[in-house]
């Protein structure tokens, strides 16, 4: 029996939760009017997020089969569907996208003073693109959201970026396009050994040989890594988050970076899980690598929202980390914590956008004692700060811990170096802080600042309350995913929730790697 089921509610949710932007999109080209364009994109967004909250009231989280799916055929002759569905996994990246769309819009309120029509048409051709890239179980039709989602972050950061916009835009485009290639090569690769179908769950039932799911995996593994971004093709990050404008910075940090993760759960780990043991190593070593390397280069940024971008490099090498312990709790925890840095590492891109538009610097050096002359700021800025430290209480905490606890499970020397991770985070948090809110206030900025207005206020509050209420509650997200991990783990491991023994998986290493030369 196929693993899915079919809608139950008595329209086609996902359909409209992932059209509805686009729709939006035809009727902002039919405006003039600066504020009725902004206006509208908030009421489209807002509609957007409104319209996805049954599926969170309905879902069952007693099964790890897709839910709400629909299906049409689209090009029946190379078994081309319109197909969506959604699990434990991906639900949870429908109400992080439509969040922060919102924010994004509500931020951009000023910000934006040039060609405003066009920057939010971008910004909802990109809700559509993100949200569609989560519910596809089609691969052509994934693809076709994945790549999407290039054109409008192109036009974000080259348009409305900063003073390099033209080469941060050119080198995350030439970055992601290079990667996406072999991801295509695969998926054609795969249309044919599976059976000459596009169907994803058809092809997550394949067993491939093993020499074909090592090629397999690397040319996945080539698309989503750069997207993560996992060391060492991170560079196009902080020059993307930089130049970027606040909500472009926004969409990177709080949903962009998640595809390639999400693309290792939905696609590296069932779909190649001999091939997942063979490099289950070189992955943990490049998780740990990207943790203890990006909060150590981190530490001597003088931009803040380069700070920002270097330290997200370190928090998704946890996410990874966490999903390559293959077991339950890391990975539960890797799923959580792509959530997270979602929610902190976005509100902080948001409070830096704010400061900025006032003082129009990002240079840590010309700031200080901004607790005296903005507190209500400070008060925002200190909360997030303390989340992305990961802060007990908060929702950060909760996501290193799982992911730290099943390192430990996987093998201890991975969980012993991330632990440095950890400890380098709250260094350069910490210097941040006392840099920016505590030293002496700089005069030369003094005269520009002006504390949070109402919109600015209404902007954070909902990621303050997803920081407190995800770090005292975090079995609210957490029973979403618990089935469909315990089965994803199956699938990679045979083992329900325990995951794979490092320890005792050398042999069995070594002969997936002969059957692979002897494939080649």
């Amino acid at each position: 029996m196929e693993d899915i089921i079919f809608n139950k509610l008595n329209y086609p949710i996902l359909t409209f939760t992932t059209f509805l932007p686009l729709i939006g999109v035809f009727v902002i080209l039919c405006l003039k009017i600066v504020g009725l364009i902004k206006w509208m994109s908030l009421i489209i967004t807002i509609t957007t997020l409104v319209v996805s909250l049954p599926l969170y009231q309905h879902f069952d989280k007693t099964t790890y089969k897709m839910q709400f799916v629909e299906s049409h055929p689209w090009i029946p002759l190379w078994d081309i569907t319109y197909k969506v569905g959604v699990d434990g996994i991906s639900i949870l990246f429908i109400i992080l996208t439509t969040l922060l769309s919102i924010l994004c819009v509500t931020v951009s309120w000023k910000a934006i003073q040039n060609k405003v029509k066009e920057f939010f048409i971008s910004l909802l051709i990109m809700e559509t693109a993100l949200i569609g890239v989560f519910v596809s179980l089609n691969f052509f039709l994934f693809y076709l959201f994945w790549e999407l989602m290039l054109i409008p972050m192109f036009l974000i950061i080259g348009i409305w970026g900063g003073p390099n916009r033209i080469y941060a835009a050119i080198k995350f485009v030439l970055f992601t396009l290079a990667g996406s290639v072999f991801m295509l090569i695969g998926i054609i690769v795969l249309y044919y050994a599976g059976g000459k179908t596009f169907d994803i769950l058809a092809l997550s039932k394949v067993h491939y040989p093993v020499g074909l799911q090592f090629w397999l995996f690397l040319g996945f593994f080539a698309a989503f890594a750069v997207k993560v971004p996992m060391f060492p093709v991170h560079t196009w990050l902080p020059d993307a988050h930089t130049e970027a404008p606040t909500a472009g910075s926004v969409i990177l940090a709080g949903i962009l970076l998640k595809m390639g993760a999400y693309g290792f759960l939905r696609f590296s780990l069932p779909m190649f899980p001999d091939a997942t043991k063979v490099f289950l190593i070189p992955m943990l070593v490049l998780s740990v690598t990207a943790i203890i390397y990006g909060a150590y280069v981190t530490l001597m940024q003088k931009d803040l929202k380069r700070l920002i971008a270097y330290s997200s490099v370190s928090h998704m090498g946890f996410v990874t980390l966490g999903i390559f312990t293959l077991n339950q709790t890391g990975l539960e925890g890797g799923i959580l914590q792509m959530i997270n840095h979602g929610i902190v590492t976005g509100a902080l891109f948001l409070c830096v956008g704010i400061i900025y538009e006032r003082t129009h610097t990002r240079m840590i050096e010309d700031y200080g004692g901004l607790s005296k002359s903005v507190p209500v700021f400070v008060t925002f800025f200190t909360i997030f700060t303390l989340a992305a430290i990961g802060f007990p209480g908060m929702n950060a905490f909760i996501g290193e811990f799982l992911i730290i606890s099943g390192a430990f499970k996987a093998k201890t020397i991975f969980a012993v170096l991330s632990i440095l991770g950890v400890i380098l985070g709250a260094t350069y948090m910490g210097w941040l802080y006392y840099r920016v809110v505590l030293n002496e206030i700089n005069p030369k900025i003094k005269k520009h600042l002006s504390d949070l207005d109402l919109r600015e206020v209404i902007t954070l509050v909902p990621l303050i309350v997803l920081v407190f209420y995800i770090g005292v509650q975090p079995e609210s997200l957490l029973s979403y995913m618990h089935v469909s991990v315990e089965h994803l783990v199956e699938q990679v491991t045979g083992t329900q929730g325990e995951g794979l023994n490092l320890y005792s998986s050398v042999d069995l290493i070594a002969n997936y790697i002969k059957e692979i030369f002897g494939w080649i």
